[in-house]
């Protein structure tokens, strides 16, 4: 999952179990180019279902769960899953195109390939409404609710997942139009100097923004309790690799809590995360964070040699866009 969307449909489906009583669930994974050799379930009342792989290379566990919504993770990436009395859910996916590859199978599976392709249908509307001007995006957005509702509407789902579903989309549209106004906001820094920062260094010291003038400067706003940010890490070290020695400084920028700070040490150490690891001063009010309007993380920026702003929400490393902006800017 990579982008506000989904986490929105994620903590509405973690939150809601609709029926009480538990009954039998049946759950098989089978997935290529796996992140971890464990699995989990997780849902509301600290639900939580630990599933490790066997010896045939196959996720499997029987457990009891009420009917509603679930999401699983690999430790890296996460999906929502509906569960339904008596379901016999068979998974299969690739690791490396997660929300795209998934498909399931069984018993009881409907509303869960609903859920997998929903989420694909909301990040395709975000990377291209979003490019939009306000009227274009208002009108693309409520065809988009037309058609989400249609779909909902003509198939075979459990009665209670639609009302739920249909809840949940008019929350979607009023956080597009949320988030399409700070996009906008964020659009307009481009151009402008950026603001500065002056924040300790993981290596000893402090760092400022300003000090990296002559380089192009990729920032990551995350946090170590972040489960996306922590997905975009491999991504992020394979990008450090690949322009290692070219005019681009990768700098990470962590805005766990104060008291957290020993563990954002320990992180980086036990991750060996590269690049220039610094840790904000105020978490989510400092300066820098709240000049460009960060609501949620992973958040990337884009610097140029100047100081200036190229991109107030730039491409995430896992994205195929970011290296396409960096060679035609390293070239």
């Amino acid at each position: 999952m990579k982008n506000f969307f989904v986490t929105g449909l994620l903590i509405f489906s973690a939150l809601n179990v609709i029926g009480q009583a538990k009954s039998q669930v049946k759950f098989t994974a089978k997935i290529e180019n796996r992140n971890s050799d464990t699995l989990y379930i997780k849902g509301r009342n600290n639900f939580k279902q630990v599933i490790p792989i066997d010896k045939k290379g196959i996720f499997a566990a029987t457990f009891e769960a009420p009917k509603g919504f679930y999401y699983f993770t690999d430790g890296t990436e996460l999906s929502n899953i509906y569960l339904k009395p008596d379901s016999e859910v068979n998974l299969t996916m690739n690791a490396k195109e997660f929300d795209e590859s998934i498909v399931y199978k069984g018993k009881g599976v409907e509303e869960s390939n609903f859920l997998a392709q929903q989420s694909i249908k909301d990040e395709k509307f975000q990377n291209e409404a979003f490019k939009k001007e306000p009227a274009e995006f208002a009108s693309l957005l409520e065809a988009k609710k037309k058609t989400d509702i249609e779909s909902i509407e003509k198939g075979n789902y459990d009665p209670e997942f639609k009302a739920a579903l249909k809840q949940n989309f008019e929350s979607f549209n009023q956080y597009a139009i949320q988030e399409y106004d700070r996009a906008s906001k964020a659009n307009k820094l481009v151009g402008k100097p950026s603001p500065d920062f002056d924040y300790e260094n993981h290596k000893g010291g402090k760092t400022k923004l300003s000090n990296l003038k002559g380089k192009y400067v990729y920032i990551d706003l995350w946090a170590t309790w972040c489960g996306p940010c922590r997905g975009e890490i491999p991504y992020l070290q394979k990008i450090e690799e690949k322009y290692h020695g070219k005019n681009i400084e990768f700098v990470s920028v962590s805005i766990d809590k104060a008291k957290d700070n020993e563990k954002w040490k320990k992180f980086v150490i036990d991750n060996k995360l590269g690049g220039t690891q610094l840790f904000a001063d105020k978490d989510w009010e400092s300066e820098f964070v709240t000049s460009y309007g960060v609501t949620g993380i992973p958040r990337f920026i884009l610097i140029d040699p100047k100081g200036n702003i190229l991109n107030a929400e730039a491409p995430r490393p896992s994205s195929p866009e970011l290296q396409t902006q960096l060679d035609a800017l390293l070239k």
